[in-house]
């Protein structure tokens, strides 16, 4: 089989490479093939991954390019993890909504909106491209906002395209693992949401939910990191467990304090890091990849511990994407069932919302493709943050497909942190300024 990475010189590409040539994987790729624009990334990490090929036997050949039509041809799965504006763009989008004293991120709120207006128009021609290409091709889309560009690219792809996510499944596995539950159990739960905004409403232990007794015990709660990025008191009060990008809608005070007071934001952090490791050639590509991927992991997410605190060793070598996305790959190409959250079509699924939008749900994969879970009713307050979510995703996807600054405008007016109608205006033409394709696209 071969496999495509779109976006084959980003700095989490090795961690693929070892997924997939594990002796362990579930499902043997033959070929590796990372697309990039950038041919000086595709040789750093090309290098990285030539230090780490004799650790793995059983490592697929691995190919570059940087010609799209070529990347795609004969894919039999293409995993799509592209940043369109670099790490610099993620730069912009955080100060922008920052500097209007609004919460600036790369995902949630405006931030993530911002990046989505330039992200879609490139992820909706690539999906022509795989269309016409490679059109038998399963799509695992990362590239965030993974839940609005993934229902971007279905209007091309329709149930070939799915979105992954590493932070859900994660959290399950850390309430199962909290509850006691012994190897070989029963396992069901109930998680609904969207991407980056979702809860974990019950676990299921051979028939029995034992959610109640997880939150009911604070040395069970504080092998979570959810719980404790959130607080106990507040995860009892409203019964379950929030994915740890609830903290921005839940604490939104807290962490635009946090984040403007810092010395440097996420994007900024990370756009010297990076550019430091891609600046030219390592000495040594491999030891100086793990160096930096070990810093940038351990300040995941900093702006919401206090000072002094840090995170986990255990979930800073938790990983995760990378094993979604094989996991999902080898149910498919196997046809043994897996048991996976996965950002796929509502249908009925939650009746409040669009059919076509897409939602993050428990799913089973198999040979026959993505099938999710029935959920319990969604209500209040869970269903009402989502409902106003996705009504600033679709328009925002209306937005970049059409070029429309009233759309875009609209998108950021119905966004919750967003307070103002003015400023959802000054956050359009601000990203208008900071990136000139923006202020090509809408008009």
């Amino acid at each position: 089989m071969k496999l495509t990475i779109v976006g084959g010189g980003g700095f989490r590409v090795p961690q693929v490479f070892e997924a997939v040539a594990a002796d362990g994987a579930p499902t043997r790729i033959d070929e590796l093939c990372l697309y990039d624009v950038a041919p000086e990334r595709l040789d750093i990490i090309r290098a990285v991954i030539d230090e780490l090929a004799p650790s793995y036997p059983s490592a697929p050949r691995v190919t570059t390019t940087t010609d799209v039509v070529e990347a795609m041809r004969g894919a039999d799965f293409v995993f799509s993890a592209v940043r369109i504006g670099g790490t610099r763009g993620r730069i912009v989008d955080e100060r922008t909504a920052l500097d209007l004293g609004v919460l600036g991120q790369e995902t949630v709120g405006p931030g993530g909106l911002a990046y989505a207006l330039r992200t879609v128009p490139f992820m909706t021609e690539l999906a022509r491209t795989i269309r016409d290409v490679a059109p038998d091709a399963w799509v695992i889309n990362f590239t965030n906002p993974a839940g609005i560009v993934t229902e971007a690219m279905r209007q091309v792809l329709g149930d070939r395209v799915v979105g992954i996510c590493d932070t859900p499944i994660g959290l399950m596995r850390r309430a199962v693992a909290a509850s006691g539950a012994s190897a070989g159990s029963d396992i069901t739960f109930d998680y609904v949401g969207l991407n980056h905004l979702g809860w974990l409403r019950s676990v299921s232990v051979d028939g029995r939910d034992v959610l109640p007794d997880v939150l009911g015990s604070d040395a069970s709660l504080e092998s979570i990191e959810e719980a404790r990025l959130m607080g106990f008191d507040w995860v009892r009060t409203i019964g379950a467990l929030p994915n740890e990008y609830l903290y921005y809608y839940y604490f939104t005070r807290e962490a635009v304090a946090s984040i403007r007071g810092a010395a440097a934001t996420r994007g900024e952090y990370l756009d010297e890091q990076q550019s430091a490791f891609f600046a030219a050639p390592p000495a040594q590509p491999l030891e100086e990849w793990q160096r930096v991927r070990h810093a940038r992991e351990s300040t995941y997410m900093a702006e919401s511990r206090s000072e002094g605190e840090s995170r986990h060793e255990e979930d800073v070598d938790s990983g995760g994407y990378q094993q979604v996305a094989l996991d999902l790959m080898a149910a498919i190409a196997t046809g043994r069932p897996a048991t996976m959250i996965l950002n796929v079509r509502n249908g009925s699924l939650v009746p409040q919302l669009p059919e076509d939008s897409v939602v993050e749900v428990g799913c089973i994969v198999d040979a026959e493709g993505v099938h999710p879970w029935p959920i319990a009713p969604v209500r209040g307050d869970m269903l009402g943050l989502m409902t106003q979510v996705k009504s600033a995703e679709q328009l925002v996807i209306e937005a970049a497909t059409r070029g429309s600054r009233e759309l875009a405008w609209r998108a950021f007016a119905a966004h919750p942190l967003v307070d103002s109608v003015s400023v959802a205006r000054r956050l359009v033409d601000g990203y208008r300024a900071g990136f000139p394709s923006l202020g090509d696209l809408l008009h």
